[in-house]
């Protein structure tokens, strides 16, 4: 084997596999992943076992890959954790699309190349479809300034390099403030009891919203509220406070058949009382 690809919680699903279920690869195995931005801690544990993992990022509207995280020879050196954060980047535009920028929401003018500014990420060039199948209202809602607008929030770093940082209806707003449920899911994923992680958004009175994060553990980790505690503690150490889970959920995600995390299932969990262990600090 020398090429695959794969979504992220495959990669996950791999990475955790019992050690007799692994079979050896000589290193170098190129992988390209898509469909979810992988979480850092997946991409470093790939390749420290010997495998290249290229991001590419896309739309079944855009047909294919519409950016790639190319790779530069002078990244090689960086450290480890470095190199997975580079690599957890989109990318640039891949070269069947003829132009991809970061916007201001609700306008067609980039946003500053400054890593910090958040935008929707546009698309425009003939991989893009020309609408939704006899839905003119959905068609008209996605066009905009002859642009497709992809409802992905990024910014755009100074080497033009783009990095998503939520879907538009994923972004968690509590007191206030925005939170990027990926940002969280990273600090999850970190915590070395956690095998999958996803976050969305749970209605509070206090808030408005509260980062809930639904979490499966390792084999053999028992979920109690002892570990729940534990991994908002965690998180709390890693991120503003602000940003951190109140509430952490256990029990195995509900993917597609591709493996992708069904978000808007586990953001209908949220709005009925859970039957499941959750601990709320």
């Amino acid at each position: 084997m020398t090429h695959f690809c794969a979504a992220p919680v495959v990669l996950n699903t791999l990475i955790h596999a019992p050690a007799s279920d692994k079979l050896p690869i000589k290193p170098g195995v190129e992988i390209m992943t898509a469909g979810a931005a992988p979480p850092l801690t997946v991409l470093e544990c790939m390749e420290s076992e010997g495998f290249r993992v290229t991001h590419t990022y896309g739309l079944t509207e855009t047909y294919g890959p519409s950016t790639v995280c190319a790779w530069k020879a002078e990244w090689d050196t960086l450290p480890l954790h470095e190199r997975a954060r580079l690599k957890a980047r989109q990318g640039v535009r891949y070269i069947g699309l003829e132009d991809l920028q970061v916007v201001y929401p609700g306008t067609v003018d980039p946003v500053l190349p400054d890593g910090k500014t958040i935008g929707e990420i546009v698309m425009r060039g003939n991989m893009v479809m020309k609408g939704y199948l006899k839905n003119p209202e959905a068609t008209r809602k996605c066009f905009s300034g002859g642009w497709f607008h992809s409802g992905d929030l990024a910014v755009k770093h100074p080497d033009g390099y783009v990095e998503i940082k939520d879907r538009e209806k994923d972004i968690i707003i509590s007191g206030g403030e925005n939170i990027s449920s990926l940002e969280v899911e990273n600090a999850v994923y970190k915590h070395p009891k956690v095998l999958e992680a996803s976050v969305v958004a749970q209605p509070d009175e206090e808030w408005g919203e509260i980062p809930c994060a639904f979490v499966t553990l390792k084999s053999g980790i028992d979920e109690s509220p002892a570990v729940a505690k534990d991994i908002i503690d965690f998180c709390r150490t890693n991120l503003p406070r602000f940003m951190a889970p109140k509430v952490v959920v256990f029990g195995p995600l509900p993917k597609t058949a591709t493996g992708k995390i069904q978000k808007h299932v586990l953001r209908s969990r949220v709005k009925v009382q859970s039957t499941k262990l959750q601990s709320k600090l």
